[in-house]
């Protein structure tokens, strides 16, 4: 007599449990699980049009365990966090934070069609984590000269605008208390490498 173990499909598949993924890993109460289907958060959107997939669309892919479709999406790198379908929603899902986990999970993973947005993304963290801020001159130099090497003489002009009208600094300028910010910073990562 043979005892057999029986494996159940989520023992098997990991994107079973994408949607659960994806709601652990959203700040606060993602509420993922109540959309309704509604359409409403892509009625609502400014963006939608240039969207390969509303977010409706791009949330019934997360429940489906569509794992791979739904980090190749453009949809979070467009949405600009308007907070639109969030107010609207009659469901009360945390719309663009769900964008954030998409994009975070999309970097880790290596999924995404095009690296210029997870790039500019990375490099802003890292500003934020440097100074406790952005620094516009130098996200906005590393940017174009990485991505779009031949506009970047076209953006001299207005550079050069905001910086003799100071409103952009050609250093960065670190935040009082920096060290407080980077150690919470480090203990969010820990957290987070934990869950």
């Amino acid at each position: 007599m043979s005892i057999q173990t029986v494996v159940s499909p989520q023992d098997t598949n990991p994107n079973v449990r994408f949607l659960e993924e994806v709601s652990l890993h959203t700040a606060g109460v993602s509420r993922l699980e109540m959309c309704i289907q509604c359409g409403t958060c892509g009625g609502s959107c400014p963006s939608a049009a240039d969207m390969d997939h509303t977010p409706r669309m791009l949330f019934a892919m997360v429940r489906a365990g569509m794992r791979t479709e739904a980090l190749s999406s453009n949809t979070p790198w467009i949405c600009v966090s308007c907070y639109h379908c969030v107010v609207r929603c009659p469901q009360e899902v945390h719309i663009a934070d769900v964008m954030y986990t998409l994009k975070s999970m999309a970097i880790k993973n290596k999924l995404y069609k095009d690296a210029t947005a997870p790039d500019f993304s990375q490099t802003f963290v890292e500003m934020v984590e440097n100074y406790g801020r952005s620094y516009e001159f130098g996200l906005a130099t590393r940017h174009y000269l990485k991505h779009f090497p031949l506009r970047l003489p076209n953006m001299a002009p207005m550079g050069l605008g905001m910086l003799t009208k100071k409103r952009m600094d050609l250093r960065p300028k670190k935040i009082k208390g920096i060290d407080q910010l980077q150690a919470i910073l480090e203990r969010a990562k820990e957290v987070e490498a934990v869950s």
